[in-house]
């Protein structure tokens, strides 16, 4: 079996694509390994899978359409997509729109057109993100919500992704499968995320910026639950009926981000020094994810809450950045 998945080289692509090896499949990678953030982390995890049989990696843009179907072309018989390559984070969005538009959504249409094109369709999932629920204010939230009042340019190009994928269902009869992932984090993970830079400050005493005075909660999601959902989609066999299927993949438990903070400073034996802020533009106050959908179709159920894994996470950057 070979599986191709794009963003190879980011936080959720990695432990996918090592996830994959290690049940034996052939990975083909994708990614353009932007500066968004330390390029270096980037590079070391394509190093820790470069050392596994079956891996192959490809630098190159999401969004050139010419050279992703030169890739899946020359892979063979792609039996599944990954589609992980995005432009991330919320506050990003603000400054660099572009970026967004050109990720997210112009190569949603490529990997798309890509698709469509190979000789046998292959099982297709792509990420979403919780952040299209925008300013909704029913708890859980549901995949049968609507979602139409996006708070953030990044949440409106993830929601772009969702419409493509319903619009090549219905023209081309293409079936995927889109997951909407709530505040993921774990061993590897990205820099840029609320958990990382709040280690790096306490450990380097550094005070930390807790927006909306710390009135805030997440349904914070470990990386191995989450991988365990992401393949479980790609094995679910297509539904003639609903050709385009969406899932929440999170914990089912939000926390407050004060108890958050609370975990991690146990974690390091540390404590953080708080700098509360009022709330930034395109942020949330909570999230909640109901997946009472997820567990039906996927069996999904997310086994590691903050306890055991901000643990796991904080002995990782331990040992990557050498703090003793």
């Amino acid at each position: 079996m070979t599986v191709v998945v794009t963003g190879v080289a980011g936080f959720v692509g990695y432990h996918v694509a090592a996830a994959l090896l290690a049940r034996g499949e052939r990975v083909v990678g994708i990614d353009i390994v932007n500066d968004y953030y330390d390029v270096g982390l980037k590079e070391a995890r394509l190093a820790h899978l470069a050392d596994k049989d079956g891996f192959t990696f490809h630098r190159a843009d999401i969004a050139d359409a010419e050279q992703v179907s030169a890739i899946l072309a020359e892979a063979g018989n792609v039996t599944g997509i990954i589609h992980l390559a995005a432009q991330a984070g919320v506050r990003y969005s603000l400054t660099n729109p572009y970026a967004y538009v050109h990720s997210n959504v112009l190569g949603q249409v490529a990997i798309f057109e890509a698709v469509r094109r190979l000789n046998a369709q292959p099982a297709f999932v792509y990420a979403s993100s919780s952040s299209v629920y925008g300013g909704n204010d029913k708890f859980p939230f549901s995949v049968k919500d609507r979602v139409d009042h996006p708070v953030s340019l990044y949440a409106a190009t993830k929601r772009s992704g969702e419409l493509l994928a319903e619009s090549y269902a219905a023209m081309y009869g293409m079936a995927s499968t889109g997951l909407r992932f709530f505040t993921l984090y774990g061993p590897w993970g990205r820099p840029d995320m609320a958990y990382y830079s709040f280690t790096k400050a306490i450990l380097a005493g550094e005070p930390i910026a807790v927006f909306n005075e710390g009135k805030l909660e997440r349904d914070f999601t470990y990386i191995d639950d989450a991988v365990a959902g992401i393949l479980a989609a790609l094995d679910q066999p297509s539904d003639p009926v609903r050709l385009h299927r969406l899932y929440n993949l999170g914990n089912n438990k939000p926390e407050p981000v004060l108890r958050f903070i609370k975990v991690i400073e146990q974690a390091l034996n540390c404590k953080a020094m708080l700098k509360f802020e009022p709330m930034q533009p395109g942020d949330v106050k909570a999230t909640a994810a109901e997946i009472e959908d997820s567990r039906r179709d996927l069996g999904f159920e997310p086994k590691i809450g903050i306890e055991e894994g901000i643990p796991l996470f904080a002995r990782w950057y331990k040992d990557y950045h050498g703090v003793a």
